[in-house]
This record gives C-alpha cells, sequence and structure tokens, in this order.
C-alpha cells in the first residue's frame, strides 16, 4: 500500500499551517495512532465503511463505534481482531452497531487475525449492556459447536459490558477515557462524545451530533478532533421538498460550516471530518465541495477523512497518512 503523508506542525498558527503542509513518512515516536476504519453513514458504499474509529495508545487499541465492515478495515490495516481492548459505543443506532457481532464472534476465532484471548469488552449508553446480552444469548449455538469442535476458550467468549454516564469511564495506564454527552435529538439521549488523554495530549470524537459546545469546550487545544458531517447536494430546500426525511436527517447533524466554528473556537492541531452523511442522488459528495463549505467559517488544518487514513501524533507534529 503506498501512502501519502499529510505533516502539520504543531508550533505554527492555523492560518501559517495550510501553507506549510507538506508530505512526509510518518515519525517513529507517535503518543497516538489514529485509523478511520469507517467515515460513512447508513447508506452501504462501497468506499465508505459504516462509522468506526480505532484509537491506538500506549499499547491499547481502543475502538469506538463499530459499524458495518470494521472488522474488513482492520484486517486490511493488519490489526489483529482479538487484540482489540475495549469499544466504546456513541449511542446505538444501527449504524454505530452493526458490525459489533462480527467483531465479537469473528474475533473470538482462534486464528492469527483473531484469537481474542479475554472478555470482550463494551462501553456504551443506557441499553448497551441489554443489548449485548441479547447478542451473547443469539449466538449460544456457535459458542457450544466452536467450544466443543475446536476447543476455543468460553472465558474470552464472556462480553463484560458498561453501560456508563458522562464523567471518566475507561483509565488504564495513563490513558483516560472520558465520556461527554452531545445533542443528537431528543430522542436520543444520552449520545456520547469521547475524549482520549495521554501523556498531555488528547483526541476527541464528536459521535453523532448537531452543533454543541460540549464538543467545543472537550476538543479546545486538542493534537486531533474528529467531527461528523452532514451535507446536501445542490439545493437544500429542493432535497427536502422531495423527500421530507432529509430535514429530520439534517436536524440531528451538523453541517460544514457549524463544525468550521466549532473547529475556529477549538483550534484543534487538525480536524476531521468523519461519519459523512451525504444527501444526494447518488450518496455521493466531493471531498472539495465538504471543504469549500467549511472554508466559509474556518482556514485551519483540516482534512476530510477516508476509510483507512491514519493519523499519528506525536509531541511536535500530525500526520495524515492517506491510503
Amino acid at each position: 500500500m503506498t501512502l501519502r503523508s499529510l505533516l502539520v506542525t504543531a508550533s505554527l498558527a492555523p492560518v501559517a499551517l495550510m501553507a506549510m503542509l507538506v508530505f512526509s513518512p510518518a515519525v517513529a515516536t507517535d503518543l497516538f495512532s489514529v485509523t478511520l476504519l469507517g467515515t460513512g453513514s447508513p447508506v452501504p458504499l462501497p468506499n465508505r465503511n459504516g462509522p468506526s474509529t480505532l484509537v491506538e495508545v500506549n499499547g491499547q487499541k481502543l475502538l469506538f463505534d463499530a459499524g458495518r465492515n470494521n472488522t474488513v478495515a482492520l484486517f486490511r490495516a493488519r490489526i489483529p481482531l482479538g487484540t482489540i481492548t475495549a469499544t466504546f459505543l456513541t449511542h446505538l443506532h444501527s449504524d454505530h452497531v452493526n458490525g459489533l457481532p462480527d467483531l465479537y464472534l469473528t474475533g473470538w476465532i482462534g486464528v492469527p487475525f483473531a484469537n481474542r484471548q479475554s472478555p470482550f469488552a463494551v462501553y456504551g449508553p443506557s441499553g448497551t449492556s441489554a443489548m449485548m446480552k441479547n447478542l451473547y444469548d443469539a449466538f449460544s449455538e456457535d459458542r457450544r459447536i466452536r467450544h466443543a469442535d475446536e476447543h476455543y476458550s468460553l472465558s474470552a467468549a464472556q462480553v463484560e459490558a458498561h453501560d456508563i454516564e458522562a464523567g471518566v469511564v475507561y483509565e488504564r495506564d495513563g490513558v483516560k477515557v472520558t465520556a461527554f454527552t452531545v445533542n443528537h435529538g431528543e430522542l436520543i439521549k444520552p449520545a456520547f462524545g469521547y475524549k482520549v488523554e495521554y501523556s498531555g495530549h488528547k483526541i476527541v470524537l464528536s459521535g453523532d451530533t448537531k452543533y454543541t459546545s460540549n464538543v467545543e469546550q472537550q476538543g479546545s487545544g486538542a493534537d486531533v478532533i474528529i467531527h461528523e458531517v452532514a451535507i446536501v447536494a445542490g439545493d437544500t430546500e429542493a432535497a427536502i421538498n422531495k423527500n421530507p426525511v432529509f430535514r429530520e436527517v439534517l436536524n440531528h447533524h451538523t453541517s460544514p460550516a457549524e463544525a468550521g466554528t466549532l473547529f475556529k473556537n477549538a483550534r484543534p492541531r487538525l480536524a476531521v471530518f468523519s461519519h459523512i452523511v451525504m444527501i444526494a442522488p447518488t450518496f455521493s459528495v466531493s471531498d472539495d465541495e465538504i471543504l469549500r463549505q467549511a472554508r466559509k467559517t474556518y482556514d485551519g488544518p483540516l482534512v476530510v477523512g477516508e476509510d483507512l487514513m491514519r493519523i499519528r501524533v506525536s509531541d511536535t507534529e500530525v500526520s495524515v497518512e492517506r491510503p
């Protein structure tokens, strides 16, 4: 795989950063490595998996949401499925969890690309524990057969599910994960964003949300903010008049210009769009159009995410490797 690396120097002002972007190999002193396993939406696009992001930090592999094809992306990234330390769910919409059964079950298989040796750990909003219990029960025959036939450890097939509230939800070996509430609509509560901190640095993931000050506050001065975005191709009102459900979709998400305002106020070292919700006849909007709308309000370092994009964070720089 040939990678193009986009280097961002931390000490420069945001406007100057855009003029100084150069292609360069990633450095070996990473504090964080972030891989966008899926940058899409419920639409089953061949080029965008369901929403899922892997954060690797201090020997831990933390997965945020488990959308469609997350296991395929992990395999392509050469990350053994069984090495995921914990999975964190922003909310329980199907497109954020429909890859969970595959990750749970395939990760248990006793082969090098899987081979989980400990229980499957999941953290998420109220309802997570019930969902995982039902998932565990649904695949009782798979466990019975594989244990009897292939002698896989039943302890590694166990599920450790946690219904969480806002606050610190995970802390291990200097790595801290904080959940904070976001606004994904009145009927989707709680919905969470997450902040991952280590060695004085932080990565912030917005989860699904309308513009909310919580993301802005948690992301202030972050190394990376990974934010969702929703965009309409062409005439917004015409698209809504043709299909009124589009208005409801837009009412639950953040536009590029709104996200740009948030980035302007939070001033991260790098802003990244992921979970890209496209409202268009072909469900395809160009990266240039997304950036054009975001540039109405923000002129700092910004990239539109793509599947298997990798972001590396060190003390001095942030680099982006494109697949």
